[in-house]
């Protein structure tokens, strides 16, 4: 019989002293809000706030061999990228669907993947399926603590127990150094729209490295945050969350991902696919909507126009920056364009609301 116990990620008591509220999540017992999702948020948005994320997937990828084996499961062209530096991509199907959105780190001698937490088990294997060439492939999870520090202020705090000159490190670049005299693969990227960066950590030094970042933050009134606040940021930016913006049914165009797929890279899974898809263009796509009356869109609620059906909500908060129904859906072509009225029907009532150019929060601090 299966263990389905869900894991404690090393900063699992830091939480509970905290008084956060836990929820399983993708397999682990993880903090869904401590204060409040809203002031979280905001936290994040003007300050700055720590960030728990060791649920996420780790993967490192070794051997002469693994340039182009990624070349070949990845959408994005990785021999681009320098020593150091970070590249998001995608992995696709066959038939064009999203395997899973990810980042790719160039780090000395391997390269390093960091996926999303529900789909660790699944992408490992399928990477395991499409291995060739002279690659290792090894799956760091397990090993692997992870805290992300977000916010205009995110700079300022880690610089307080680091000598690394950190305003020279670029967004999407990682380095190794020691924050607060632990040594550490960490870059200047994140889930938010802020500045921020995020720490690989092993786990023994996780709960002594916690508590440096939030005593060197308390000028900052830096705050820990949760699962919750998490979302709503990444909404706010139109960061596309895997299950409910993208999955298999997906194509990375359509998802408005096509800034990842370089069809001139050479052959990569899915290609002959997506070639097809860009030559004839797609037939619907994900838009950002916004609520013109109050109301809060949720994931799977119908999308209509005249009153017929032409969609799903796939995400949708109520926004605690812009303090209006957000969300996004993927809606025909034709129905796409920016400044489009649409209804977003909720409890059976329909609510007007307009397409907009994303993201819908402006004001980021990302590098």
């Amino acid at each position: 019989m299966q263990n389905t116990t869900p894991k404690k990620t090393p900063f699992y008591d830091v939480h509970i002293k905290n008084r956060a509220k836990m929820i399983e999540f993708a397999g682990y017992l993880m903090p869904v809000q401590f204060r409040g999702i809203i002031e979280e948020h905001r936290k994040v948005r003007s300050k700055v706030g720590l960030f728990d994320i060791t649920h996420m997937g780790e993967f490192e990828v070794h051997g002469k061999g693994a340039l182009a084996f990624l070349q070949k499961v990845t959408t994005n062209d990785v021999a681009n990228l320098e020593t150091y530096q970070v590249q998001y991509s995608c992995m696709c199907y066959p038939e064009g669907g999203v395997v899973d959105d990810l980042l790719v780190y160039k780090v000395p001698n391997y390269y390093m993947l960091v996926v999303n937490a529900s789909n660790i088990d699944k992408d490992f294997k399928w990477l395991e399926e499409n291995l060739f060439g002279n690659v290792k492939l090894l799956n760091k999870s397990d090993e692997t603590a992870l805290l992300a520090i977000q916010g205009p202020y995110a700079e300022k705090v880690l610089s307080r127990i680091t000598d690394l000159d950190l305003s020279k490190l670029r967004y999407y670049w990682a380095t190794s150094g020691r924050i607060s005299g632990v040594d550490m693969l960490f870059s200047r990227t994140g889930y938010t729209g802020e500045d921020g960066f995020e720490l690989y950590i092993q786990p023994e030094d996780a709960e002594n490295l916690w508590n440096s970042i939030m005593d060197a933050g308390k000028e900052y009134e830096i705050e820990p945050i949760g699962l919750g606040a998490r979302d709503s940021l990444r909404l706010e930016m139109k960061y596309a969350l895997y299950g409910n913006d993208i999955d298999k049914r997906t194509n990375p165009y359509e998802a408005g991902l096509g800034w990842v797929v370089k069809l001139d890279k050479g052959d990569f899974i899915g290609k002959d696919v997506l070639v097809k898809i860009k030559k004839e263009g797609t037939k619907r796509k994900l838009v950002c909507f916004v609520l013109k009356e109050k109301g809060f869109p949720r994931k799977g609620y119908d999308i209509c126009k005249d009153g017929r059906r032409i969609g799903n909500v796939t995400s949708g908060i109520f926004s605690p920056s812009l303090k209006k129904g957000i969300g996004l859906g993927y809606v025909p072509k034709e129905f796409a364009k920016v400044g489009e009225k649409i209804d977003i029907l909720i409890r059976e009532k329909p609510f007007t609301s307009e397409i907009i150019k994303p993201p819908f929060y402006k004001n980021f601090t990302h590098k």
